[in-house]
């Protein structure tokens, strides 16, 4: 009788937890930008930038896309380097594609885009894009989708100097 509620006692202690996402997707607009038509980040966005790599150091991120603009590519570029990453370059003007290429992967990402962009794709993607980011101020929103099947689970997390609306 005690070696069977030892054997019980010992399955219900290495029984597995939930199952790992097919893909988790992490989604944040660039950091802090300079003026001009493609402006490259601010001493602040780069920080932010580095911020960035170091909360998502040990996320396991195995792909990372940008768009093609120095302050998206600027804010990859820190974790892509830690990581020995390629950054591929997605179109934010074609989402729908977007999406579909990254519902074909498993893993996790990250996409770094724009303050336009960003909450579009998280809702294409089946989450929660939360209230308009503010254009002018906002850098900190990093949203989490951890995406099994059909199901999307979706969190909205800060990093960095905190948004002060």
């Amino acid at each position: 009788m005690r070696l069977a509620a030892g054997t019980l006692l010992l399955a219900a202690c290495t029984r597995p937890g939930p199952p790992e996402p097919d893909r988790t997707i992490y989604l944040v607009r660039h950091a802090e930008k300079q003026a001009g038509d493609d402006p490259s980040l601010t001493p602040e966005g780069a920080a932010r930038a580095q911020l960035l790599a170091d909360t998502l150091a040990d996320a396991g991120i195995a792909h990372i896309y940008s768009t093609d603009y120095a302050r998206t590519r600027e804010t990859a570029a820190p974790l892509a380097d830690f990581m020995s990453l390629p950054v591929y370059f997605y179109d934010a003007s074609d989402p729908l594609s977007f999406v579909s290429e990254l519902n074909s992967q498993s893993g996790r990402i990250l996409v770094v885009g724009h303050s336009n962009t960003t909450p579009d794709l998280v809702g294409l993607l089946g989450g929660e894009p939360g209230v308009e980011i503010n254009e002018a101020a906002e850098y900190d929103r990093l949203y989490v989708l951890r995406i099994s099947g059909d199901t999307v689970e979706s969190e909205l997390r800060r990093y960095g100097a905190p948004y002060q609306p």
